[in-house]
């Protein structure tokens, strides 16, 4: 088992991210060890992680498109506002603040489901704010993550519906029925434990006051922002452009909900600030090339992940795996439980996406828990749970990619040692702990 391609390469991909080298260069050389690991060779291997980079083409896009309607959003004027009140409002209240970037995120994947959209938007207009609140952007990043994640495990709404509906779904699929209400009820008790985790994060480990500064080596590059963002706040007085920003940003999400499109929705926005002229025809160039700035290198790293993920599905090291690791186990519902979220952990870890890992997991873990006397609800949590595990913390998810995207606007944050390893700490411990219970108690 130890030689297994899913195992093998992860942990390359782990140690190579955590000396510091680009997570881009960190997938591809995870990619290339996994399909020399399974025998593909390399050539074999490059073109099926090729081929398979389509599978986030739209994911891709759409980032790239979010970024330059950020920027648009920036030109706008409308940030400058959003930052002057905030001063006002959070002064001396770090605490309170990262709680409400937290709030911000949960409504994100449920009330208003744009998913990471909003951090282009509201993070680097923020950034000046945190260096004078001398806030541990690490915390930032960790309520991030946990809006970014919990409430698609606990709500089911908007993200959420998805999540717990492929639950459900994939469990239907391998004869053991369950209902909606019993996967939601089985997964409050793993979302309890990344609640704990954020607070322990944002009250404990990053209370203390910090000062970003620059980093010697700066994993994902540096943002040129907007000038409205990047220079001295000064008072702005609302206007006509305002309010046409509101409307652009209605429209985007309006289109987004209607066409299930983060594509149309962007281009929506887009096509709004253009034609009312908050940004003229002029500005195009500038605003594309600081957009893909801004986002382009998430775009591409989605695109390299879901290669990744091709290879690993073509060598059947994932089956592999699980079905090496169920040879071990036995029957016992407690040793059943801890190395399903272990194996779970280490696929999602590659994967980066704990919807694509759902699928792959069902299959596999039903006929498993059913073996060991396991009920539906217990079953469901330990899926979701194996399944989550690991999005938080892998540097190919966009549950950290988001985040460092606008917090290292000004180059001040490190995508690995100030995202990754903070929201693996605190979201997938507690995620471990409290699903092992989900499965004892269920």
């Amino acid at each position: 088992m130890i030689t297994n391609a899913v195992l093998v390469s992860v942990v390359v991909m782990v140690i190579v991210c955590l000396l510091r080298i680009n997570v881009l260069f960190a997938i591809i050389i995870a990619t290339l060890t996994a399909g020399m690991a399974a025998g593909m060779g390399i050539t074999e291997t490059a073109s099926t992680m090729i081929s398979g980079m389509g599978g986030q083409s739209n994911t891709a896009l759409s980032y790239v498109l979010l970024g330059i309607f950020a920027v648009m959003i920036g030109m706008s004027g409308i940030t400058t506002i959003l930052v002057n009140k905030m001063l006002t409002v959070f002064k001396g209240k770090k605490l309170f603040l990262v709680l409400t970037i937290a709030g911000i995120a949960c409504l994100s994947q449920n009330v208003i489901p744009v998913h990471i959209a909003f951090i282009p938007i509201l993070i680097p207009p923020l950034l000046s704010l945190f260096d004078q609140l001398k806030l541990d952007r690490r915390a930032v990043a960790s309520a991030l993550t946990f809006g970014l994640k919990a409430p698609y495990l606990m709500i089911p709404a908007g993200f959420g519906l998805i999540f717990q509906g492929i639950i459900r779904d994939e469990m239907i699929a391998n004869k053991m029925p369950v209902t909606l209400n019993q996967v939601t009820t089985a997964m409050l008790i793993p979302g309890a434990g990344m609640i704990v985790g954020l607070f322990i994060a944002i009250f404990i480990s990053y209370r203390k006051d910090r000062v970003s500064t620059p980093a010697k080596k700066i994993e994902m590059p540096e943002i040129e922002v907007a000038a409205s963002l990047s220079e001295k706040i000064e008072d702005v007085k609302w206007g006509v452009q305002h309010w046409l920003t509101i409307v652009a940003i209605l429209a985007a999400l309006v289109t987004q909900i209607l066409t299930e499109s983060l594509v149309l929705g962007a281009l929506a926005g887009i096509a709004v600030l253009f034609l009312t002229k908050v940004v003229k025809m002029s500005e195009g160039d500038r605003v594309i090339q600081e957009g893909i700035t801004m986002m382009g290198m998430i775009a591409f790293v989605m695109l390299i992940a879901s290669g990744y993920a091709t290879v690993l599905k073509e060598t059947g090291a994932v089956n592999e795996l699980v079905e090496q690791t169920t040879e071990i186990i036995g029957t016992s519902p407690l040793v059943v439980s801890f190395v399903m979220l272990l194996v779970g952990l280490i696929i999602t870890m590659g994967i980066g996406s704990s919807f694509g890992t759902i699928p792959i997991l069902a299959a596999l873990y039903v006929p498993i828990c059913a073996a060991a006397g396991l009920s539906p609800l217990a079953t469901a949590a330990l899926i979701g749970t194996a399944g989550a595990l690991g999005d938080a913390g892998s540097p190919a998810s966009d549950s950290t990619l988001g985040p460092t995207a606008g917090l290292n606007a000004d180059g001040k944050h490190h995508h690995i040692w100030e995202t990754c390893v903070p929201t693996f700490i605190h979201y997938n411990i507690p995620l471990f702990i409290f699903g092992m219970i989900a499965a004892v108690v269920l």
